[in-house]
């Protein structure tokens, strides 16, 4: 009987190491495909924002789980990361779409759609687009053009985003 038990512990011990090895190895697969969705998604902005001939900054991001604790995300410039000429103080078009980001991670909605005021750090300008997926959210945010082209521009990259989660 000991020996069954024995048995039977270093059975599930072994298991639990090849499921534990398993998760590990899955992970870097994961962030490298991410990575590269991300990439390609950034690619996809660049593109659109050529076509609509505007230049700014376009920002990935992909929290996992039911609300957002936590995301990765990957940026890119395109054309230049600040507008001095934009208002009296210039635009940092990086912390716009950072700001949009953050409004969408708040309010599960595209920017500029939740209504209400929005919160301190917040503009409330629309141009980022959120997407449900089955194991989180996609989030995507340009800032350089108009409101009406930054949606364009980011609705470009989710659609990459889409297809490969």
């Amino acid at each position: 009987m000991k020996m069954r038990m024995l048995v039977l512990g270093l059975v599930v011990a072994a298991g639990m190491v090849l499921s534990a090895g398993q998760l590990m190895a899955a992970k870097p697969a994961n962030a490298k495909k991410l990575d590269a969705l991300a990439t390609a998604a950034l690619e996809a902005m660049k593109q659109k924002a050529a076509e609509l001939n505007i230049q700014g900054v376009a920002v990935v991001s992909y929290a996992e789980g039911d609300s957002v604790q936590g995301w990765s995300s990957k940026m890119a410039v395109v054309g230049h990361m600040t507008d001095p000429k934009a208002s009296a103080n210039g635009n940092n078009l990086l912390g716009i779409a950072y700001a949009k980001s953050a409004e969408m991670a708040r309010t599960l909605k595209d920017s500029g759609t939740a209504g209400g005021a929005p919160m301190t750090g917040e503009f409330g300008w629309q141009g980022g687009v959120i997407l449900k997926t089955s194991s989180g959210y996609v989030i995507v945010a340009f800032s350089g053009g108009k409101s009406e082209d930054d949606v364009q521009v980011s609705k470009a990259g989710l659609e990459v985003m889409k297809k490969g989660l």
